[in-house]
C-alpha cells in the first residue's frame, strides 16, 4: 500500500509521521523549506502534560528535559498585589502523580522541531523531502496524488495526504475549504532575555503593572526557559500601532525594574541617571536600578482566531494551523495540532493495515474540530469579559472580578477549564453501543483522558498508563493486592485467564494491563482506552460481548452506523475529488450534502466570508488568500501587519442582515466579540478562530 504524504515538516507534521512509524506507517514528509530550522529564543511552544507525555513517546523525551524547563509554579500579581499562586508537583522519579497540578514544558519552539527531525531520521519508515513545494493534487478511490515544485519536484502518490502546512495552507487552498474567523484578536510584543528575576523558576503574570500606566488592559506575563531564558510577554492595545526597539527596551526596563522594586530615573526629577553603561543593561540613579540582562531575540505577533470548514476531504486530511488557529487569553495552538496528531494517528494505521469504515475516518473531524470548536467558543466569550471591562459587569457574572479574571486567565495558561483542558470527547461516533456504556462509575468520564496511574504489563513490568498508549486499545483491569503477589501466581488465578481469553479475541490489537487502584473505580473494574489515551468506558468484570462491541465502535464498525451517523454527530465527510483526466485536476469543492444553508451566509463559491447563524458577527475568511499579516521586529526596526479589531457588534449585525461579510478580506478590521453572555460568533457547524505566533 502506498504511503502517507504529510505536508509540512513543523511540528504537527513531523509528530504525525513519527506516530505513523510508531505504528508500522511509511510516510513521506513534504518540506517546502531546506530544513535547516531557524534559532529564534522569543518563539517558544508551552506543552501541556498530555501533550508533552505524547512527544515524549515519540522519542523526544531527552530533548524536553535538556531544552525545556518545568515551572515550580504560577503566579498572578494584580498592581502590586499577588492575585493567585498555583505550586506545582515536584518532578518524581517514577512520574507519580500528587495532589499538585504538573507543570507544563517551555521550551523553544526550534529546540522541540530539532528533536522531531532527529527521532523522524532515525525512522526507516519516515522520509523528510525538503525542497518540496505543493502545487497541486489529484485523488481517487485508491488513493491521492501530490505535485510537488522545486530540486525535488515530481508526482507522490499516497494512500493518505495530511496538510499541516500552516496558516496559509496549500492543501487547504487546493482542497477549497473555508477558513473563516476574526483577525488580530490580541497583539503581543515579546522578548527573550537572559537575567534573574525575584521569582527562580515560576512564572508570571502582572495585570495592571504599575510602571505601565497601571491600565485595565494592560498585561505583561514571565516566563522561565532553561538556562537562565526568560520570555516576556506584553498586550499591545488594540490598532496597528508599530512597534519600535526603542519602545520594547523600554518596555523590558519598566518591567525589570518594577519588579526589583525599583525603577529607572524619571525625567525632569533631579536625579543622576546616565543612561545604559558600559554593558547597555543598568541604569544608575539615587535608588533607581534596571536590574542586568542580555537580549536575545524581540518580536511582535498578533493572534488570530480560524477554523476550517471541514477537516477531511476524501483521502485528505487538515491537522495544526492549516485547520485552526487559536491563542487568545494563554491557549495553545500547537496543543491542539499535536492532539490532532494524536487522534488521527492510530485512525489512519488502522485505515492502512486493515482498511476503515467512513465513520471511523470521519470520526477525527467530529472530535477533534467539535473540540477545538469548544475551545475557541469559550475563548471568545472570555474575551469581554477580561479585556473590556467597561462593557460588562462583572459581579453579575463571577463573585469578586479580580478573582474572577484571574482564574479565567490562569485556565488558558495551565490548561484548565473551557479554555485549556485536554478535550472530552462526549459525543464521538466512535462511542459503543448503549448496553456496553452502563458499567461502574469512575472518576473519568467516557471519552475523557485517563489518569497516568501506575501499570503492570504483561512481561511483569511496572510502567506508567500513559507509556503504553499509541499502539492499540488498552484494557485495564483494576485489581488490589497484585503487587503483593508474584505474577506468576495472579496472572493464572481468579479473573485473569477469562480476561485473558476476550482480550485476545477483540477486534483490534489490544494490551492486557493491571492496576493496584484507579480513581473511583472499585475492584475487578475493567477500563477500555483508546490508543490516544481517552476513555472508551468501564465495565464490572469480564464481559466479553460487551468489549467486543466496545472495539468494534472505536474502530468504526459499531452497531451498524454508518458514515451519515458520523455526519450527524458533526463530522461533515465531503465527496472526492476525482483525478484529472490528462493532468492535474482543478481545485476541489467541499460542503456537505443536504446541509441547511447557514443564515447570512452565501455558499457560492464567490461569497467573501460566512457568518454565525445568529447574525451577530461577521466574520472574516481573508486568512485562506492573504494570510495573516504577522511580522516581527529585529534590532534595526520593526514591522506588524496585523489587522485591527474594532468594536464592531453592531455592524457585524447590520451586515449579517445584508448577507455580507462583517469582517475586512485579508486582515483588515472585523467586528469584537459583543457582550458578556452573547452567543459565540461560532458558526453552529464549528468555531470561527485563530492563533498564529510567528514572532
Amino acid at each position: 500500500m502506498d504511503p502517507v504524504i504529510v505536508v509540512g515538516a513543523g511540528p504537527v507534521g513531523l509528530s504525525l509521521a513519527l506516530a505513523l512509524a510508531r505504528l508500522g506507517v511509511p510516510s513521506v514528509v513534504l518540506d517546502e523549506t531546506p530544513g535547516q530550522e531557524e534559532t529564534r529564543p522569543a518563539r517558544t511552544a508551552v506543552l501541556r502534560p498530555d501533550t508533552a507525555a505524547f512527544v515524549g513517546r515519540l522519542g523526544c523525551a531527552d530533548a524536553l528535559e535538556s531544552a525545556g524547563t518545568r515551572w515550580t509554579a504560577w503566579r498572578i500579581m494584580r498592581r502590586r498585589r499577588l492575585v493567585e499562586r498555583v505550586a506545582f508537583a515536584p518532578r518524581t522519579p517514577d512520574d507519580a502523580a500528587g495532589p499538585a497540578p504538573a507543570s507544563p514544558v517551555h521550551l523553544p519552539q526550534h529546540a522541540l522541531t530539532r528533536a522531531l527531525r532527529a527521532a523522524l531520521a532515525r525512522e526507516k519508515l519516515a522520509e523528510v523531502v525538503t525542497g518540496s513545494r505543493l502545487a497541486d493534487l489529484e485523488q481517487d478511490e485508491h488513493g491521492i496524488s501530490a505535485h510537488t515544485r522545486g530540486p525535488n519536484g515530481t508526482w507522490w502518490r499516497g494512500s493518505y495526504l495530511i496538510g499541516c502546512d500552516g496558516p496559509r495552507s496549500t492543501v487547504r487552498k487546493l482542497l477549497d475549504i473555508r477558513f473563516p474567523g476574526r483577525t488580530a484578536v490580541e497583539r503581543h510584543a515579546v522578548a527573550a532575555l537572559r537575567c534573574e528575576l525575584p521569582w527562580p523558576g515560576e512564572a508570571l503574570l502582572h495585570r495592571s503593572p504599575p510602571r505601565q500606566g497601571g491600565g485595565p488592559g494592560s498585561e505583561v506575563s514571565a516566563r522561565p526557559l532553561a538556562d537562565g531564558l526568560w520570555r516576556l510577554d506584553w498586550l499591545l492595545p488594540p490598532g496597528r500601532e508599530l512597534v519600535t526597539p526603542d519602545a520594547l527596551v523600554a518596555r523590558i526596563r519598566d518591567s525589570l525594574a518594577g519588579w526589583s522594586g525599583t525603577s529607572p530615573a524619571e525625567p525632569g526629577t533631579g536625579s543622576t541617571a546616565t543612561g545604559p553603561d558600559g554593558d547597555g543593561n543598568r541604569w544608575h540613579g539615587p535608588g533607581r536600578l534596571v536590574p542586568p540582562y542580555e537580549l536575545l531575540d524581540t518580536g511582535v505577533h498578533t493572534v488570530h482566531h480560524r477554523l476550517a470548514r471541514h477537516w477531511r476531504q476524501g483521502r485528505a486530511f487538515l491537522a495544526g494551523d492549516a485547520a485552526h488557529l487559536l491563542g487568545a487569553l494563554g491557549t495553545q495552538g500547537l496543543d491542539e495540532g499535536l492532539r490532532d496528531a494524536k487522534n488521527l494517528a492510530w485512525k489512519l494505521g488502522l485505515a492502512w493495515h486493515h482498511g476503515a469504515s467512513e465513520l471511523l475516518l470521519d470520526s477525527y473531524q467530529a472530535e477533534r474540530r467539535g473540540a477545538v470548536a469548544a475551545r475557541l467558543r469559550a475563548a471568545d466569550q472570555a474575551l469581554p469579559l477580561l479585556r473590556d471591562g467597561r462593557s460588562v459587569r462583572w459581579r453579575t457574572v463571577l463573585p469578586g472580578a479580580a478573582r474572577g479574571r484571574s482564574t479565567l486567565l490562569t485556565d488558558g495558561h495551565l490548561g484548565r477549564g473551557p479554555l485549556g483542558a485536554p478535550p472530552v470527547y462526549a459525543r464521538t461516533p466512535l462511542a459503543p453501543p448503549a448496553g456496553a456504556a452502563d458499567g461502574p462509575l469512575v472518576e473519568t468520564v467516557p471519552g475523557a483522558p485517563v489518569v497516568d496511574v501506575a501499570v503492570t504489563a504483561s512481561d511483569g513490568s511496572v510502567v506508567r498508563l500513559h507509556d503504553r498508549l499509541g499502539q492499540g486499545l488498552l484494557v485495564l483491569l483494576v485489581a488490589p493486592g497484585t503487587t503483593v503477589w508474584d505474577r506468576r501466581h495472579w496472572q493464572s488465578a481468579g479473573l485473569m485467564p477469562r480476561l485473558t481469553s476476550a482480550v485476545a479475541a477483540l477486534p483490534m490489537s489490544a494490551e492486557l494491563l493491571v492496576t493496584e487502584s484507579y480513581p473511583g473505580a472499585a475492584a475487578h473494574t475493567v477500563l477500555l482506552v483508546r490508543p490516544d489515551g481517552h476513555l472508551v468506558t468501564a465495565l464490572a468484570g469480564v464481559r466479553p460481548e460487551e468489549m467486543t462491541a466496545c472495539a468494534e465502535a472505536v474502530r468504526g464498525g459499531a452497531h451498524g452506523r454508518g458514515a451519515g451517523a458520523a455526519r450527524r454527530a458533526g463530522s461533515e465527510g465531503a465527496p472526492v475529488r476525482p483525478a484529472g483526466a490528462g493532468g492535474p485536476a482543478g481545485p476541489g469543492t467541499s460542503g456537505t450534502s443536504g446541509a441547511a444553508p447557514e443564515l447570512g451566509r452565501s455558499d457560492s463559491p464567490d461569497a467573501p466570508g460566512s457568518f454565525d447563524a445568529s447574525g451577530r458577527s461577521g466574520v472574516s475568511d481573508g486568512a485562506e488568500r492573504g494570510g495573516s499579516g504577522e511580522g516581527t521586529t529585529g534590532a534595526d526596526g520593526a514591522t506588524d501587519g496585523g489587522g485591527a479589531t474594532g468594536a464592531g457588534g453592531a455592524t457585524g449585525a447590520r451586515w449579517a442582515a445584508e448577507g455580507r461579510n462583517g469582517g475586512a478580506e485579508g486582515g483588515g478590521t472585523t467586528g469584537s466579540a459583543g457582550t458578556a453572555g452573547a452567543p459565540s460568533p461560532v458558526d453552529p457547524v464549528g468555531t470561527s478562530m485563530l492563533h498564529s505566533e510567528s514572532d
